[in-house]
């Protein structure tokens, strides 16, 4: 073999091993989320990966799993805590009966629009973040869905009405809510709604117009009654242990596409609020505030579930709450 051939050879081989090398310092997670690829937290948490991947130079690749194609939502905090997963989405209040902190978003009529849901997790966040550290885990950004209403097949007038109906619940504060409603609740994932009202295992459902929409709730359901109940959030967190395994620079690239996915994830969710309702009048719901004496009883359940918050929460959901109340 001449020199020059030679040296071609061992500059291809450096070559090679340097595209080896680049390859394996990518790092590549897993993200499991609950809801479908059009729905608005799942677009938000796309873009969010492409911003990653360009804010780390390609370091850091999230591929995103979307509908529970990968975990269902129950199971997402488990696998990203064991290590099947390294990044997941949730819904704060879906952990309420580990710890009453992570249902306050979801107690009825506390905190009943954009503003004041923002000045509720301002309040609250660092409960939550203390309570997710002890389980090895990292909050990077959290979104609101828009405010909550109730879908029906028939009429209300007043609470009696909703007595003995099978009412979907997707968090123990929720079906503590259908209780004191007189309904009867029935846990159903997102993933899960559309069969559950098509076979009639609920025939009502306490939720959001995107869930409304993304479900097209208007094939079995034809009310819906903007209460404008409570803002639930969900929000997007990591493995400690898998960020702390990032260089800096990708750990700064991260934390900045989360603040951007944090600011732009709560203006489309306002944003769409109205476009979601559009479409559900659109396919035929009727819908409507509630009648005067339905909202006067549904307060009254809000002031009871609110103390009963209080009570069980203790004094660090008093200083929260204490906290909130100064903001407004």
């Amino acid at each position: 073999m001449t020199y020059s051939h030679l040296l071609k050879a061992i500059t291809g081989t450096v070559a090679g091993l340097g595209i080896a090398v680049a390859a394996h310092a990518q790092t590549a997670w897993d993200m499991p989320t609950p809801y479908p690829a059009n729905n608005f937290h799942t677009e938000n948490i796309q873009q969010f990966a492409k911003d990653v991947e360009q804010a780390t130079g390609g370091k850091l690749k999230i591929t995103v799993h979307a509908n529970g194609s990968l975990f269902k939502a129950n199971e997402i905090k488990r696998a990203v805590q064991g290590g099947q997963a390294q990044i997941g989405e949730l819904i704060i209040s879906g952990l309420a009966n580990e710890d009453p902190i992570y249902a306050l978003d979801t107690v009825p009529f506390l905190a009943t629009g954009y503003a004041d849901s923002k000045k509720l997790w301002q309040s609250s966040k660092a409960a939550v973040e203390a309570r997710l550290a002890k389980n090895g885990l990292k909050i990077l950004y959290s979104v609101a869905w828009p405010p909550q209403g109730l879908y029906v097949k028939t009429p209300l007038s007043t609470i009696g009405d909703l007595k003995g109906m099978k009412i979907r619940s997707y968090s123990p504060t929720v079906a503590r809510m259908i209780e004191l409603m007189g309904g009867q609740p029935v846990t159903v994932q997102a993933a899960d709604l559309t069969q559950a009202l098509s076979t009639g295992v609920v025939s009502a459902n306490l939720t959001s117009s995107a869930t409304g929409y993304d479900t097209k709730s208007w094939e079995q359901l034809t009310y819906y009654y903007d209460l404008q109940a409570w803002l639930p959030k969900n929000i997007v967190f990591v493995s400690k242990k898998a960020f702390d395994a990032l260089d800096q620079p990708s750990r700064d690239g991260l934390l900045k596409a989360a603040a951007a996915a944090e600011e732009r994830g709560w203006k489309v969710s306002e944003e769409k609020t109205a476009w979601y309702i559009e479409q559900l009048k659109s396919h035929g719901m009727k819908v409507q505030p509630a009648p005067a004496a339905l909202q006067a009883e549904l307060l009254k359940v809000g002031e009871k579930m609110t103390a009963e918050w209080a009570d069980k929460a203790g004094p660090d959901g008093q200083a929260i709450l204490d906290a909130y109340r100064k903001l407004k």
